[in-house]
């Protein structure tokens, strides 16, 4: 992100009056390498072409804000790798990170990954420091420590059936666990604040809240989430969900949380009623269905249809329910941006 991009954002966070209002994704493996014209391999495994990936996003959309802006994942495989996940490849095709736990009594004897030395952890920030400087010499910086969440890796580690059901069967040793990778990630979280300054932001990506119901939510996510936010001192708290957002919503302001991306089977004006006016929305257009297969007029008019029943059009960011899916085409970006202008 640039300067200029990171006060627009932090000013939306803050709660100020900003015209037009603001377009913002979430763009990574998913979308760019087959937008930019290459294969989802040659993305991971060539820094050259992940950043020319990247740079052709800023340079065709400069008013868009793309979150968290020269993300250097290797899709779901990027935490559960430094667990010793055997992650498989494709040519086209995201990547996949294979479970470890195969035993409840196996979580026993797992242990915390060094962050600066296991699985695909340090290629990341290795990417990131062999490429900072043609990105700062563009006007970016890098601005987000990222990680996936606390349920998410468990449940790649355990299976997510395996790992749903533990919450409720074996509640002791899914804790155990948990404490584990909570603890894991703000090790990684730390890690990358200490390589590179400019961030100030914490990216917390974790689909598997939305499985919970309350009880569960308040036990075995909120503390885990609220420790994660509060690695280090930072501007922006953002947090991705895009299951089933509801039951999270109305802890977010407590967790910390200031920006939130959920499903958009939940549309603004509901969520800014559970939220509360304390968390900027980031959201929310079906992405799959509308940015990714319909038209640029089914877009614009969805943007439009987006804003209904709000009060009040402060701490909000317009995007997709979800980050940017596989396909969503340039004039369909275009289309959403010309769409913003116009509300």
């Amino acid at each position: 992100m640039t300067e200029k991009q990171w006060k627009t954002l932090l000013s939306v966070i803050n709660g100020n009056v900003v015209e037009p209002i603001p377009v913002g994704f979430i763009i990574d493996s998913p979308w760019l390498p087959g937008w930019a014209g290459m294969t989802t391999l040659d993305y991971y495994t060539s820094e050259t072409k992940w950043l020319e990936a990247n740079f052709k996003a800023i340079e065709t959309f400069p008013d868009i804000m793309f979150l968290p802006g020269f993300w250097a994942e290797f899709g779901m495989c990027t935490e559960p790798s430094a667990f010793g996940s055997k992650c498989s490849w494709a040519e086209t095709e995201l990547p996949f990170a294979h479970k470890i736990i195969t035993d409840v009594a196996q979580v026993a004897d797992l242990e915390k990954p060094d962050a600066s030395k296991d699985g695909l952890l340090p290629f990341v920030v290795n990417r990131l420091k062999n490429c900072n400087p043609r990105i700062e010499k563009a006007g970016h910086a890098i601005r987000f420590a990222i990680a996936r969440g606390p349920l998410n890796i468990a449940s790649f580690l355990m299976g997510t059936t395996e790992f749903l059901m533990g919450v409720r069967i074996n509640p002791d040793v899914t804790h155990k666990l948990l404490s584990i990778v909570t603890e894991f990630i703000i090790d990684w979280l730390k890690l990358q604040k200490q390589n590179f300054p400019s961030i100030d932001g914490i990216f917390i990506l974790d689909d598997i809240v939305g499985f919970l119901g309350e009880e569960d939510f308040t036990k075995c996510a909120k503390p885990y989430l609220k420790q994660i936010f509060a690695a280090f001192d930072a501007s922006v708290k953002f947090f991705h969900n895009d299951a089933a957002g509801l039951v999270s919503a109305p802890h977010l302001a407590d967790i910390g949380i200031n920006l939130f991306n959920f499903s958009s089977d939940h549309t603004l004006a509901r969520m800014r009623e559970l939220v509360g006016d304390k968390v900027t929305l980031l959201g929310n257009i079906p992405p799959r269905d509308v940015l990714g297969a319909g038209t640029p007029d089914e877009v614009s008019k969805a943007v439009k249809a987006s804003v209904e029943g709000l009060k009040s059009k402060t701490r909000l960011i317009l995007s997709s329910g979800g980050g940017m899916p596989q396909d969503v085409s340039t004039e369909n970006i275009q289309a959403f941006t010309f769409a913003a202008e116009k509300l």
